[in-house]
């Protein structure tokens, strides 16, 4: 391994390192990325580092416990194994997820390919016209919304998380590329199927509708 980074220039070495700590902040590296300022699809450097030095970062992820799983269909590298940082994702965090593929999907079907932007007032009124959001959110919930819609590449914005600000826009990216372990994945299943169960006990309490 130490032979094969000797053997590249200084910037590819660098370049290489910096990707592969992306593989791990990251849920995936997709292929197209887009300019945060011009909101134009551009290639994704990071994408073209994994398709040169695929065989090189299968190597050094396996001695950490990793698999680097390429999807040449959905055009993306990710990685799987016990390597992997698992994160948690809050309830508020969640609903702003899906709110903002509710304004994409709504932008898509009226507006057509050019118009999946929004912003923090757009989010705000779709909440509280879905009931989603019946609350006021604290500084602290949006930014770590939006950090970790941008880490994980559902959203880019045309500055730090900080500096965003009502009308600032946000782009959506078409897809959401979240990996749930199948033992997760169970654990939700049966949750929901407790709470459809309760429901339906409630619903039966007074079958007649005159007691």
């Amino acid at each position: 391994m130490i032979a094969y980074m000797e053997g590249l220039s200084l910037t590819e070495a660098d370049n290489l390192k910096k990707t592969i700590s992306k593989l791990f902040r990251q849920t995936c590296i997709v292929q197209m990325r887009y300019d945060p300022v011009t909101l134009v699809p551009r290639d994704n450097p990071d994408y073209e580092i994994c398709v040169r030095h695929k065989g090189f970062i299968e190597d050094y992820l396996s001695v950490l416990g990793c698999e680097l799983v390429h999807d040449p269909q959905e055009h993306i590298f990710r990685l799987k194994g016990e390597g992997v940082e698992a994160e948690k994702i809050s309830l508020t965090t969640t609903i702003i997820i899906l709110l903002a593929r509710i304004i994409y999907r709504d932008k898509i079907l009226g507006e057509g390919l050019e118009a999946t932007v929004t912003n923090l007032e757009e989010i705000r009124t779709y909440g509280k016209n879905t009931n989603l959001l019946n609350r006021k959110l604290t500084v602290a919930e949006w930014r770590e919304a939006l950090y970790l819609m941008s880490k994980h590449q559902m959203i880019e914005l045309p500055g730090a998380v900080r500096d965003v600000e009502d009308q600032t826009p946000i782009y959506l990216y078409s897809t959401i590329n979240l990996y749930v372990t199948a033992s997760d994945m169970n654990a939700l299943i049966e949750e929901y199927k407790e709470e459809a169960a309760n429901e339906t006990i409630e619903e039966d309490i007074y079958p007649d509708g005159d007691q």
